[in-house]
């Protein structure tokens, strides 16, 4: 196999700033190829995390430094999210604990606003943490309906997608890229359909974080969600809002809090130290883009760099998954079709379960993932789920061409 190309990525380098890549077990180097679970962490967001423990560790609010300096942070740190989403307003910015929670947070405020009846879309390629909220309204006698897909490339089906989208339509609930099989929807054709008929639509972006550039006023949603940990960062949770829903909906908070801006949304005290180290994660991926601090280009000129290695990668995996006898891929699989799905695959072969083929892996030092990925509409959908769901290689930008070989010389290899 050729060794793939990049656009201006100094791996070297990107390697180096990831303490983690460099761990030994028994002697053996690890290799992560389970980014899609959690990708690793550079240092600059372990330094953050801990300067703001060592320097400015307060409560928002009073009347001190270290108070003050935490609001100035937090202040900074969503000025940036508002540039990594290219949102219009730093107002339109909300935190929270993952997308899951603020998923159930903000659904029930808009199940305030749902009459029985109204319906909501959902795709089958979603993560749960953007099907079971939704489910949740049903309560109150909301109707949840289910867009299919095409198998086994596990596109959205658009035609069916226009065939239930109707004036009862409320909202549409859709991926950004699939967390199992890496699809990336059409979300602008998405999001002028649904617009039509007066619906919102909420994006789960966690999935496609880390391999392209958000951008909510390009595909027009009305709300989008996103977890750091998923773009080299902590464990924290970002939504955006149009600033006028924002304001509209009722959020279910404590009476003394605030009831202006984000701050109505974000209930308790906030994570400073995870945000804190939020602002380094969005510190690393500026400098990748050749800039100090997150400007709109420099993310997407860090964007560019990963998409062109991370389609190389994917090529590269998919090719040689091919090559094994009795392997099936979910997704798509067409070379010339990368630009559709992030390098995320999925995979069977029958007889071995995907766990034992995890195991095998996990014992030679390749960290992978198993199961249905808490994709539970998709493997169900698949026929999947009475053999453990699927195998799942997720490349991240500083995984190497050398590793995904590994990885396919070790299930060449594969002695149950």
């Amino acid at each position: 196999m050729a060794t793939p190309t990049t656009i201006d990525l100094d791996l070297q380098s990107v390697r180096r700033q990831f303490p983690s890549l460099s761990r030994k077990v028994d002697g053996q180097t690890v290799v992560y190829l389970d980014n899609p679970a959690g990708t690793q962490v550079p240092q600059r967001v372990i330094d953050r995390t801990a300067e703001y423990w060592r320097t400015m560790n307060a409560n928002r609010g009073s009347a001190f430094v270290t108070s003050e300096e935490t609001e100035a942070l937090l202040a900074e740190v969503r000025r940036a999210a508002a540039v990594f989403l290219n949102a219009a307003s730093a107002d339109e910015i909300v935190f929270g604990a993952n997308m899951t929670t603020l998923t159930f947070a903000v659904s029930r405020a808009i199940g305030r606003e749902l009459r029985p009846g109204d319906e909501i879309l959902v795709t089958r390629l979603e993560h749960d943490g953007n099907v079971s909220p939704w489910l949740a309204l049903q309560e109150q006698g909301v109707v949840v309906r289910f867009v299919d897909i095409a198998v086994p490339q596990c596109t959205l089906d658009m035609d069916d997608f226009k065939r239930q989208l109707g004036p009862r339509t409320r909202l549409v609930a859709v991926t950004h890229a699939s967390n199992a099989v890496g699809t990336i929807p059409d979300l602008k054709a998405i999001s002028h359909a649904a617009h039509a008929v007066g619906a919102w639509v909420w994006v789960d972006a966690v999935h496609y974080g880390p391999h392209g550039p958000i951008d909510v006023r390009a595909i027009d949603c009305d709300f989008l969600v996103c977890s750091s940990y998923k773009f080299y960062g902590p464990h924290q949770g970002i939504l955006y809002g149009r600033r006028e829903l924002l304001e509209r909906l009722r959020p279910y908070k404590v009476r003394p809090a605030s009831d202006e801006g984000p701050s109505r949304w974000e209930t308790g005290t906030q994570n400073h130290e995870c945000l804190a180290g939020l602002l380094g994660a969005f510190e690393y991926l500026a400098d990748l883009g050749g800039a100090p601090r997150m400007a709109r280009p420099a993310l997407e000129a860090a964007m560019d760099r990963i998409q062109a290695h991370e389609r190389a990668l994917a090529a590269r995996l998919i090719d040689g998954l091919q090559q094994i006898s009795g392997v099936q891929i979910y997704g798509i699989t067409d070379a010339e079709q990368l630009d559709r799905r992030a390098p995320t695959v999925s995979m069977t072969w029958a007889p071995h379960r995907p766990e034992d083929l995890a195991r095998w892996l996990g014992s030679h030092y390749v960290f992978t993932t198993h199961s249905d990925h808490y994709a539970t509409e998709l493997i169900n959908r698949l026929g999947l789920a009475e053999q453990g769901g699927t195998l799942r290689i997720g490349a991240a930008h500083y995984n190497t061409a050398s590793e995904v070989d590994l990885v396919l010389e070790l299930l060449a290899g594969y002695r149950p």
